[in-house]
């Protein structure tokens, strides 16, 4: 499977070095030297994960970031030499999946693309994620929980496996709502709430995984996968 990389950055030396690299590794790299070149690319075709900049001219990375989320779930790494805690943590609020500070390691910035685009698309290296007292099978779609099968239904699945794609991460109600339900849905984001209710009933002493953030949203307290 070729996957599609979109590397936003207007330094010519970093987006040469990580074409490259990429390439080698069997991806299919397209590059964009700002935020307005990259939302016309991505208005043009999808792509399976995007690397942004944050310092672009004409219109910066958090911009880019906020105009992917309103359309698509696609993985958003932030490359930047700003390393400030609240330009990450704002880097998070918009919905980035992860953010790498210059200057970084090509293996490692690989790694983290790759596991962040089988996440997405449901291929996780052995179809499991697997915690202590929660296994969740992703090609049969079975849950169990503390040794019992769980039943979910097909809404609640995608949205308890949404939330462990991004484990550690404050996913807003919009947000589930955009990947969970679809961006053609108009109906209350009160659905979230419900399904985080169901979803905490079925997992029975594994609930305190889902966590709420209050007027932030859900997120998913996953321990390290075993």
């Amino acid at each position: 499977m070729v996957f599609r990389l979109l590397v936003v950055e207007d330094d010519v030396r970093y987006r040469e070095i990580i074409n490259d690299y990429f390439t080698q590794k069997g991806f299919k790299v397209f590059e964009a030297v700002d935020g307005a070149e990259a939302l016309d690319r991505l208005t043009e075709a999808s792509y399976d994960i995007v690397l942004l900049d944050i310092m672009m001219p004409h219109m910066d990375g958090f911009s880019v970031c906020r105009a992917i989320r309103a359309r698509s779930n696609t993985p958003v790494i932030f490359l930047t030499a700003r390393s400030r805690e609240d330009d990450m943590l704002f880097g998070y609020e918009l919905g980035a999946d992860d953010y790498i500070t210059k200057p970084f390691s090509l293996p490692v910035l690989h790694a983290k693309a790759l596991s962040l685009i089988k996440r997405a698309k449901g291929l996780a290296a052995d179809n499991h994620y697997v915690f202590k007292g929660l296994l969740v099978d992703t090609q049969t779609r079975t849950v169990t929980a503390d040794g019992k099968t769980i039943a979910l239904t097909p809404k609640v699945y995608d949205l308890l496996t949404y939330l462990i794609a991004h484990k550690g991460v404050i996913r807003s109600r919009e947000q589930i709502l955009n990947a969970v339900w679809g961006y053609d849905y108009y109906g209350d984001d009160r659905a979230v709430d419900t399904h985080i209710k169901k979803l905490r009933s079925a997992m029975g002493s594994q609930s305190w995984r889902i966590k709420t953030v209050i007027k932030a949203g859900y997120r998913f307290e996953g321990d390290h996968e075993i």
